[in-house]
């Protein structure tokens, strides 16, 4: 069981904290902070710069953490959040991301939920560490946290409104 959840961990983690290193660093082919201020304002998300640097964050340091099994309820809930904005962004467009829906979104948030409620298993650093987070109650815990975080951020969210034809 440790082996399937270090490749959720990794695969995840790693993808997602990618994901925060565009729009931190550019990297990647990112737009870094200034080219994905523009992109939050765009989608409502206001101050961009400040939204594009908590969203970056949250990326890169809840991925890695993630990846890593380090405070892994903590990761998951931090994923969660970020998931759950990035989910009611692409929920209009319906659920495959072909069509720009939220599948990807769900997806990340599930698998960090998931583990949150598993453990990250004894191939993590808290397992190393000796931290003991198999209470269900953490997993819980963490995904309360991430949706509650995550839902109270998309309520701030402004939309531009759509121009009448």
């Amino acid at each position: 069981m440790s082996a399937g959840l270090l490749i959720i961990r990794l695969v995840v983690g790693l993808g997602l904290a990618a994901h925060g290193a565009q729009k931190l660093f550019g990297w990647f082919g990112g737009g870094g902070i200034d080219g994905t201020a523009g992109a939050m304002e765009h989608m409502g998300f206001r101050p961009g710069r400040a939204n594009a640097f908590a969203a970056g964050l949250g990326e890169f340091a809840g991925g890695l953490l993630f990846a890593a099994g380090l405070f892994t309820p903590l990761a998951a809930a931090i994923i969660v959040g970020v998931m759950v904005n990035a989910g009611l962004v692409h929920f209009a467009n319906g659920y495959f991301a072909t069509k720009g829906g939220y599948e990807y979104t769900l997806t990340i948030g599930a698998a960090a939920a998931a583990v949150a409620l598993t453990t990250a298993g004894n191939w993590s650093l808290d397992h190393a560490l000796g931290l003991d987070f198999s209470a269900v109650g953490w997993g819980i815990g963490a995904i309360a946290l991430g949706l509650v975080a995550g839902a109270a951020r998309a309520a701030t969210r402004q939309p531009a409104p759509v121009p009448v034809a």
